[in-house]
């Protein structure tokens, strides 16, 4: 019975370190496959998609005359969307989206305020904690999956054995060689 009461204790610990985390992160990848699945799928009305317009400075760059299929992620402040097609200019970069509201309220209830917690001191507005900076700037396009591929193939090296057949194995010389001897 002690056991079972230890390892009872263990994983709601080993759940409250870490295990909480994985929980809401697998349930964010489950919204956006499904997301991702309903856009391929067709299944999303065409009045849903809007279009996100973020200024930007690339002089070196020729605008796009017409948008281009590019699926991805997008973070403005505390939303999230998911684009289907991207058009450049030079000046502004525009996205046609669709808000993913499911994993904005993911993250939303998986955030931590600090009015929640009762030993943070808080200011005099009782709101705000502290002044979040951001040193990447308003607008950030993180990346969560990474894939490897190997970039050689390795081959077991090939021995052949060289013979070359000698008929003869020795030299003829036009005479005899001198004597050394001192």
């Amino acid at each position: 019975m002690k056991r079972l009461f230890a390892i009872l204790l263990l994983s709601v610990h080993l759940f409250n370190l870490g295990g909480y985390a994985l929980f809401y992160q697998y349930f964010i990848n489950r919204a956006d496959d499904q997301m991702v699945k309903e856009v391929y799928k067709d299944k999303i009305n065409d009045s849903r998609f809007i279009e996100l317009k973020i200024p930007v400075h690339m002089a070196t760059i020729t605008d796009w005359t017409d948008y281009e299929v590019v699926a991805g992620q997008i973070q403005l402040k505390d939303a999230y969307y998911n684009y289907v097609k991207l058009k450049m200019t030079r000046d502004t970069m525009y996205f046609i989206c669709l808000p993913n509201t499911a994993k904005t309220r993911l993250v939303a209830a998986n955030i931590i305020t600090a009015k929640q917690i009762s030993d943070v001191p808080m200011s005099k507005k009782g709101d705000q904690a502290a002044k979040r900076v951001s040193t990447t700037g308003e607008y950030s396009l993180p990346s969560f999956k990474y894939q490897y591929a190997s970039f050689e193939i390795l081959k077991k090296p090939t021995y052949r054995n060289v013979t070359i057949g000698i008929n003869t194995p020795y030299i003829e010389s036009p005479g005899k060689p001198p004597n050394f001897s001192c």
